[in-house]
């Protein structure tokens, strides 16, 4: 088969939902995602919650006041927003538009709520669903952190356990027991979805296969 006919990359990029209890490694896996794998950009979300030590304002997240955000919801500038916490979170629309656009894959780390709202929006959004290996070790994680107060981490597994639920409605769920092994697995989602039929542009071997037939 000459190159003429052989599919190319998708038009636009993919979008990637990943969601997890607090504490399951969700951010530090996405991070590692976008710094292996070429054209996956990490969507940075703007939150209302204050500023922890080692976070970096654009890094981690756009910190604004509650002010700020609500005018951002009404001038309908975020994909999803929610509560979490007693503070607001939300994915900007913009970017996300412009990378996809240019055939950019985005990779959203958001909670439940949000990822409701995205499957809503955009059915063909790949979704998945990060799980610690046990609220016991979850609870260590958190601890471990040493960023919360004890009745901060009673709060998060209290959540946890509510969260967790949600994973049904994901389509890949991914176990962090080892750092290693459940980047791997997310890694390999990232690489078949690049490579399911509908990521990929088939209009030239289709057109290809039409031809041969009228040639007959």
């Amino acid at each position: 088969m000459s190159n003429s006919v052989m599919p190319t990359r998708r038009r636009q990029g993919l979008l990637f939902v990943v969601s997890a209890p607090s504490g399951t490694g969700k951010t530090s896996l996405c991070k590692e995602l976008v710094a292996s794998i070429r054209d996956v950009r990490y969507s940075v979300s703007y939150t209302t919650r204050p500023r922890r030590a080692p976070e970096v304002e654009s890094e981690h997240y756009h910190f604004v006041d509650k002010k700020t955000f609500r005018a951002m919801v009404e001038a309908d500038e975020f994909l999803e927003w929610a509560e979490v916490y007693g503070h607001f979170y939300g994915t900007p629309r913009q970017p996300l538009r412009q990378w996809r656009q240019e055939g950019i894959d985005v990779l959203l780390d958001i909670d439940t709520q949000g990822a409701a709202q995205i499957r809503q929006r955009d059915p063909g959004a790949v979704s998945i669903y990060l799980l610690p290996p046990s609220l016991a070790v979850l609870r260590q994680r958190l601890q471990n952190r040493q960023s919360d107060a004890p009745e901060e981490i009673a709060r998060r597994l209290k959540k946890a356990k509510e969260e967790v639920k949600a994973y049904k409605e994901y389509k890949y769920v991914v176990i962090n027991d080892d750092f290693k092994t459940a980047y791997r697995e997310l890694e390999a989602i990232v690489l078949a979805e690049r490579n399911s039929t509908g990521a990929l542009d088939l209009s030239s071997l289709e057109q290809a296969l039409t031809d041969t037939e009228e040639e007959r």
